[in-house]
């Protein structure tokens, strides 16, 4: 199979490219080229995608594109230039496309989604992150036709060189072992994909021309399973203090990613159906999420000689052993 990837130089689109190389297929990556570096044997094509004529160039005919835009326009660009030319389109959208995040178990096919972000705006961060993807799934569904796309819902991707550090926090911080304070109860749900099975899901996807949308990330497990795996592959023995969401707010933690917040956590019940989707159609489909332990083990592996990086999310020790004094000393003896 001849492929194209529109990116191919940084964690996904990276590993996409890997693991297309190691399969046997032919690798053209499309990016600035300013982010990293393609897989040795991979193509690399530099453009801008902000331009309209970015892609206009591209030579050759391809059997699959996986795209991972967050932009609209850059998917309306991609379409307009090769959608013709491209039997086949995978593209990597999100869970954050969800209207109703509050409902447990939902599935991809029955989901309702976002309004997408408005033709006449372009910016894809913060809160305009959801309805952009929205939008860029209208974009190419309009353009070639849901015959031809599969739509990947992804859900939190984690693992070795992954730059936002929303769950080797956790990786690193039980390996120190001691008190770690954990948000939530042990009982929650929580939901991710190791990127590598996210990356050898879209290739197949791209080789069997699966098509219609699907929640990319594997099945819930409860957060006291989650910690304990992570233990278990970091062979430590950490203290788990449980703190609730209410005292963690009032200290000013936030949830999820930011300055000063705890990973893999979300306030409830607002957000109870994000980390616990039903991923039944993924998985009948051939996402095989592979064990915990084993992405927990590799991920400590690579933060050995990982390049140092402004983290995305997680608090100091020094910040940490606050807190848990004011929780204890809030808590009789």
């Amino acid at each position: 199979m001849r492929l194209l990837v529109l990116g191919g130089t940084v964690f996904l689109g990276r590993a996409v490219a890997a693991h297309a190389l190691a399969a046997g297929h032919d690798v053209t990556c499309v990016a600035r080229g300013t982010s990293g570096a393609v897989p040795a044997g991979a193509t690399l094509v530099t453009a801008d995608r902000d331009d309209p004529a970015g892609l206009a160039g591209l030579d050759g005919d391809f059997d699959a594109v996986i795209d991972v835009a967050r932009r609209p326009s850059h998917v309306r660009h991609a379409v307009a230039a090769l959608g013709a030319r491209i039997p086949h389109w995978v593209f990597v959208s999100s869970c954050s496309v969800y209207a109703d995040q509050a409902t447990p178990g939902q599935r991809a096919d029955e989901a309702p989604l976002l309004l997408p972000l408005p033709l006449e705006t372009d910016d894809a961060t913060g809160e305009n992150y959801g309805p952009a993807k929205v939008a860029c799934e209208r974009a190419l569904l309009d353009a070639v036709g849901p015959d031809r796309v599969l739509l990947c819902r992804a859900g939190l991707i984690v693992g070795p060189e992954d730059t936002t550090n929303r769950f080797d926090y956790w990786v690193a911080r039980l390996a120190e072992g001691g008190e770690v304070l954990v948000p939530g109860a042990p009982g929650e749900a929580v939901q991710w994909i190791d990127v590598r099975d996210l990356a050898a899901w879209l290739v197949q996807a791209a080789e069997q021309r699966l098509a219609g949308a699907y929640d990319g990330i594997g099945a819930p497990v409860t957060r006291a399973e989650f910690f304990a795996d992570i233990a278990e592959a970091v062979a430590a023995e950490p203290r788990l203090t449980w703190v609730d969401q209410d005292f963690l707010a009032a200290q000013g933690v936030g949830p999820w990613m930011g300055e000063r917040s705890l990973p893999m956590w979300l306030p409830l019940p607002e957000y109870a159906g994000f980390l616990s989707r039903d991923v039944s159609p993924a998985l009948a489909a051939g996402l095989a999420p592979r064990p915990l332990t084993d992405t927990a083990r590799d991920t400590l592996a690579w933060l050995a000689d990982a390049p140092a990086r402004k983290p995305w999310a997680g608090i100091t020790r020094e910040d940490e052993t606050g807190l848990l004094a004011t929780w204890h000393s809030d808590r009789p003896s």
